[in-house]
């Protein structure tokens, strides 16, 4: 099967940036096996960029690779989108995966914006390693998953990586309800038509900080027990 089409870059899987390219050859080595590169990779890409689900971009500039690298957050697109441009960009064959999931987790802010605790257009890198795709989750970083008490993803290039169920409290956490399958590049049209449908206030809340709202709902969780 020819997997040429997943090793490409694109307008938006942009590892032709020099400054991508530079964060590959610092997070890889010529000499590994493509399985340490993926994972070296999911681990930059989940714990150097900070999850900001407040700040989202749907235009091809603002959801880039190299312009959440330059910005160092990004929400779950463009978090998987990093992450595939950087495995393409390390020779390992990469697409980007989708699914609409119910959220358990979120700040009151979010909930009051969305209308609804379904996140549309859930994203995910897909990695093709030894035959096999394996989905990878890079979404959120291991500072934000100890606010929240859940446990981080781990990704071993052997078995998928994709939200548990329930926090460590034994809660709800994330449920997927849809899958909306894997894409060779991004298909903003399609997500930003159904968060245009969706979401009537999500778009442009830059000047609130989502990780300010996670410590104080969390802080007065534990003042409250």
């Amino acid at each position: 099967m020819d997997e040429s089409h997943y090793l490409v870059p694109t307008a938006t899987l942009d590892f032709d940036h020099p400054e991508v390219m530079s964060f590959i050859e610092e997070h890889t080595s010529d000499g590994s096996h493509a399985r340490d590169n993926s994972v070296a990779l999911y681990y930059a890409v989940r714990d150097l960029f900070r999850y900001d689900p407040y700040r989202i971009e749907l235009t091809v500039p603002g959801i880039r690779a190299s312009a959440t690298l330059e910005k160092g957050y990004g929400w779950c697109v463009s978090k998987a989108v990093l992450l595939a441009a950087c495995c393409r960009g390390a020779g390992i064959p990469a697409r980007l995966g989708f699914g609409d999931v119910r959220n358990h987790l979120s700040t009151s802010r979010m909930r009051e914006w969305m209308q609804t605790d379904i996140f549309y257009w859930h994203g995910f890198t897909e990695i093709l390693l030894e035959g096999r795709w394996l989905k990878a989750t890079p979404a959120f970083n291991l500072a934000l998953c100890k606010r929240f008490r859940i446990s981080p993803l781990e990704f071993n290039g052997v078995a998928d990586s994709i939200f548990h169920p329930f926090d460590e409290d034994g809660n709800r956490h994330m449920e997927y309800v849809n899958g909306r399958g894997h894409f060779a590049d991004l298909p903003l049209e399609q997500i930003r038509k159904t968060f245009a449908s969706k979401y009537k206030k999500l778009i442009g809340h830059e000047s609130s900080n989502f990780e300010n709202d996670v410590n104080q709902e969390n802080s007065f969780k534990v003042s409250s027990t």
